[in-house]
Parts: structure tokens; C-alpha cells; sequence
């Protein structure tokens, strides 16, 4: 090794030229707010453009549509099978020719309908450019209910309540709802369901007791029987335990089982004949039992004859106003 040689470098010492890394990463992050700042603008610019489209369909919907003239109701057609007035009808709907046909909200309009005791369906449809449909089907009363009722200054008030065949409770119509009266309409002749629970009868609600069903089974059954025009039930007797005792108009006792009311009415009817061969009326009989059936007789002279049964008016047949 030569003393006046070069002296070996520690390389510790020795400045190279680096990557300059530092100067990348600030490009990148440049780049990448300038992407995020033009993807925040367009989503802006979207947004905003969204919004207005929106606010624009929103005013042409209402200038053109709820707000046209052409859309104006002039007809409320209203039909309905039974015997409300339509009349009453048009006012509890509360539509006035005029409206916007479009704008018209058809679910309150079916709702306050439906909010009619009386009403079992109603629907309401429009009919473009000018028409209000509304049909409505109503439930037929089948029995009827005196309900007593305190009075506020002491006593009691009779109520009376109808039944539809389904056990749905509601209020004789007014003489302003109705276009029939209900002589007319043969409500007053409806049979009476008797033993029944006072608390239980309230507008609006379904008695679905057994004794209550298998009643108005029974009534409907007769409705289609041979016994219709015969004798009329007057009194159907609720009291006792899964038995039907059901008072006639002559005077009458016959017992029903609650189950199969068409064949026990055949079997009325069968004795009924009998009895009118022997000249004789059946006072009592027990049609609940199967077999042996129990029969008192009365002498035909000492029958009141069947009052005439006034027809109900047909509920198949619309009324169009």
C-alpha cells in the first residue's frame, strides 16, 4: 500500500442521486383530489339536475293535471243494490261536481262510504275525462234486536238493532237515508233473536257466538224453504244451550238443533202436511231430536192465520242516478 496513495472513501459519506420519492406521492395526491373534487361536481351538477327535473315534473303534473279543466267532475255516477238513498250517499262521499277528477283522493272517498253501518263494499273508480263511478253493496238485514238502554235522566229507551247474515250489528236506516219505508221494505216483519247479550250488540261490531250463527243460518235456510208463505217465524229463542226455540206466528213452538237447518225444515214440512190432512196445527214440536219426533197438536180453528208477508225488495237491481 503506497503512503502517498489515495485514501479509500467510506461511502457513508458519499452523496448519491436518490429517486425523489417525496415528489411522486404529492403528484398522486394531487391527482387524486383533482379526481374526487371532479366527482364531487358531477355528482353536484346530478343532484341538482335530478332535483330540478323533479321540481319541473312535479309542477307539470299539477299544471296539467290536477289543475286542468279538461279533468273536471261533471257526473257522480252512483249505484247501489239495496235501498239507501243516493242522496245520502253523494253527501257522505262529499264530492262535488267541479273537482279534479285526478286530484280526487279515491280512498277516503271509499273509506267514508264504508264508514256507513249499512255499507258492506263500496268501490270508486274513475272514469276519464268527467266521471265519478261509485258502487256500492249494502248488507241486508236478516234479524233484528231490541236492546234496552239507560236513559241519562233515569228509565230505559228501546233500541232496536239489525243483523246481516253474517252477524254484523247496525242501526235501522232514517226515513232521509232510504228510499223505501221499512214497511215497504219488510224490516218491521224481520224475526226477533231473543236471550242474547245486551253488551254484546254495538253498531259496527260481528257477533260470531255459535247460538247467534247457527240463528241466522236458520233464517236464511227458511228464506229458501217450502215453508215460505206458510207460517212466519216471529221469535227465535237464544237462551237455552245449543238448541234453537223459534215462535211462529200462529202461535207456534218449534225446536231447532243448531246444526243442519235444511233437513230439520224438511221435516217441518212433512209435518206440517201431516197436520193438514188431519186438519190440524202443530202447537209443539221438538225437531232437534232425530228420531220420534215429539208433536203437540192445536185444532185448525184455533190458529191465527199467517199475517201476509210483504216481499223485500229485490237486491240484484242496481238504482242509477
Amino acid at each position: 500500500m503506497s503512503w502517498f496513495g489515495k485514501k479509500a472513501k467510506n461511502r457513508r459519506f458519499v452523496r448519491t442521486h436518490v429517486l425523489d420519492v417525496k415528489l411522486r406521492n404529492d403528484q398522486v395526491r394531487s391527482a387524486r383530489t383533482r379526481l374526487l373534487a371532479m366527482c364531487l361536481g358531477v355528482l353536484f351538477v346530478m343532484v341538482v339536475g335530478v332535483y330540478g327535473l323533479w321540481l319541473a315534473g312535479e309542477y307539470a303534473v299539477r299544471e296539467l293535471v290536477y289543475r286542468n279543466q279538461a279533468f273536471e267532475i261533471r257526473e257522480i255516477d252512483i249505484q247501489t243494490d239495496g235501498i239507501l238513498a243516493v242522496d245520502h250517499l253523494r253527501r257522505r262521499c262529499d264530492v262535488k261536481e267541479g273537482e279534479n277528477l285526478m286530484a280526487l283522493d279515491l280512498f277516503q272517498v271509499q273509506r267514508e262510504l264504508q264508514l256507513i253501518p249499512v255499507v258492506k263494499l263500496a268501490s270508486v273508480e274513475r272514469i276519464r275525462p268527467h266521471t265519478l263511478r261509485i258502487r256500492v253493496t249494502e248488507r241486508e238485514p236478516m234479524v233484528q234486536v231490541v236492546v234496552g238502554c239507560p236513559r241519562p235522566g233515569g228509565g230505559m229507551d228501546l233500541v232496536v238493532y239489525h243483523l246481516d247474515d253474517e252477524g254484523f250489528v247496525m242501526q235501522p236506516l232514517e226515513p232521509h237515508q232510504r228510499t223505501v219505508s221499512a214497511a215497504q221494505s219488510g224490516e218491521a216483519q224481520l224475526p226477533m233473536l231473543t236471550g242474547l247479550n245486551a253488551a254484546e250488540v254495538q253498531t259496527g261490531r260481528r257477533l260470531a257466538s255459535p247460538q247467534v250463527q247457527a240463528a241466522l243460518q236458520l233464517v236464511m235456510a227458511f228464506e229458501q224453504s217450502p215453508m215460505v208463505g206458510l207460517v212466519e217465524l216471529k221469535r227465535i229463542d237464544l237462551s237455552a244451550p245449543d238448541v234453537l226455540t223459534v215462535t211462529t206466528s200462529e202461535g207456534s213452538e218449534v225446536v231447532f238443533a243448531n246444526s243442519n237447518p235444511e233437513q230439520q225444515i224438511r221435516r217441518w214440512r212433512e209435518i206440517h202436511d201431516l197436520g193438514l190432512r188431519l186438519n190440524k196445527a202443530v202447537a209443539t214440536v221438538d225437531l232437534a231430536v232425530s228420531n220420534s219426533i215429539p208433536v203437540r197438536w192445536l185444532e185448525v180453528s184455533n190458529v191465527t192465520p199467517p199475517p201476509q208477508k210483504i216481499q223485500r225488495p229485490t237486491r240484484n237491481k242496481k238504482k242509477h242516478v
